[in-house]
């Protein structure tokens, strides 16, 4: 990732070189662009004598900038980062092994930012423009990308891609970082199997959707789920009858915009095992409740919340936002009902994440939702600046029916 000798003027100036060159009434390949920047390259570099090293370096430079996503390629295709953010012409930062650091490259002009954007919204078929600032997409190779236009970003065109590993995280890897203990995957992956709901929440950058990416492992392989996203980034491993829904926005081509809630209502019509909303953030929480309280399930769902009591907390205030007039008491039954776990994620301050608890919804208590914790992640030191600790068992499991309907109690410990 080291500079080149060359000015953002001269860079410019022999893209047009190369484009000068280039055949436009026909389709031109990688291979044939690559023989044009070649000679353009070698003529310059006979000029400012350049090394063999900067020669290379303008050569994949140019080739980005001509075919692929211009200064974030190389980002993009290094193994390990899995934040790219791009804070207008202030610079690029990443996130490697959970540390965030600043580039040391950017690009050239805020024009060359918004071509970009563009480029990675119409692969996309999104839109974005100053009337729609604002737009949420999935890359092909399967990033999440955000996009905030000025005027909304004050300094520019804001990008933050969140990038997932091309092959899913599985349970094992989570047991061989210490993210859990095995006793807890076994638990659950019995859950799982015996078709109790689960909700994990956690704050941003947890590993929520890793984990429901993991624990996607264990639905039987002869059910049909349905999974429903905002943008598609879920990993679904194993599932052969699988149906993915996502989201669109209003302002494409006149259309209508599908909302999470739309699709949770169609999703009851495709006769799901089991149904998969890939984070709730709003009013779609009560037509999940619905769901979970009609048959459905085994269903698993993300939440943002920053506390096990804070999700219940959450999930109410979201309920609400789809009918005010319904009463507390009713949406917290409603919960107390149709959840049955909830996972709690955390990013230590070393910046691993970990499970920090495992609760069960028992039902009401007065006028709360009860919980039963059954793990709890407790501290015991540091070591070479990592956290070290026992994820502990705390509580004993209540509501066991499911575990015998599907014929599983005598293999697990509750």
């Amino acid at each position: 990732m080291g500079h080149v000798s060359y000015a953002p003027e001269q860079f410019a100036e022999l893209k047009r070189q190369v484009l000068d060159r280039v055949d436009l009434s026909r389709e031109v390949p990688d291979e044939e662009m690559q023989e044009l920047i070649d000679d353009i390259v070698l003529s310059y570099g006979k000029e400012k004598y350049l090394s063999l090293d900067e020669k290379c370096s303008l050569k994949k430079a140019l080739f980005y900038a001509l075919r692929k996503m211009d200064v974030l390629q190389e980002l993009l295709e290094e193994p390990g980062v899995t934040e790219i953010m791009v804070n207008g012409m202030n610079g690029i930062f990443l996130e490697k092994e959970g540390k965030l650091r600043r580039w040391d490259k950017n690009f050239y002009s805020q024009e060359r930012i918004l071509d970009i954007v563009q480029q990675m919204v119409s692969a996309c078929n999104r839109i974005v423009n100053e009337s729609q600032p604002i737009v949420d997409a999935r890359l092909p190779g399967g990033d999440r990308l955000h996009v905030v236009l000025p005027p909304i970003a004050v300094d520019g065109p804001i990008l933050t891609i969140r990038r997932f590993p091309e092959t899913p995280i599985t349970m094992q890897k989570l047991l061989e970082l210490d993210s859990l203990s095995k006793e807890e995957a076994v638990f659950l992956k019995r859950a799982v199997q015996a078709g109790y709901s689960i909700l994990v929440a956690g704050g941003t950058g947890s590993g929520k959707t890793t984990f429901l990416n993991a624990l996607s492992e264990y639905i039987p392989k002869d059910e049909r789920v349905v999974v429903i996203e905002d943008t598609a980034e879920l990993q679904i491993q194993n599932v052969e009858n699988l149906v993915r829904l996502e989201t669109r926005a209003s302002g494409m081509e006149d259309c209508r915009e599908i909302t999470i809630r739309d699709l949770i209502r169609a999703s009851l019509r495709m006769r799901p095992s089991r149904i998969i909303v890939g984070e709730v953030r709003g009013a779609e929480a009560f037509e999940l409740l619905t769901c979970l309280n009609t048959g459905h399930d085994g269903s698993i769902s993300t939440c943002h919340a920053n506390s096990t009591r804070d999700t219940i907390s959450r999930f109410e205030t979201m309920s609400l936002m789809s009918n005010l007039e319904m009463p507390l008491e009713a949406i917290r039954k409603q919960m107390a009902s149709g959840i049955d776990l909830i996972i709690y994620l955390g990013r230590l301050r070393d910046r691993s994440r970990r499970l920090l608890e495992i609760t069960e919804v028992t039902g009401m208590e007065g006028e709360q939702v009860a919980l039963n914790p059954l793990f709890l992640f407790r501290e015991t030191g540091e070591v070479s600046g990592r956290i070290c600790g026992i994820q502990e068992k705390v509580g004993v499991m209540k509501q066991i029916e499911k575990f015998q309907r599907a014929g599983i109690l005598a293999e697990i410990q509750v």
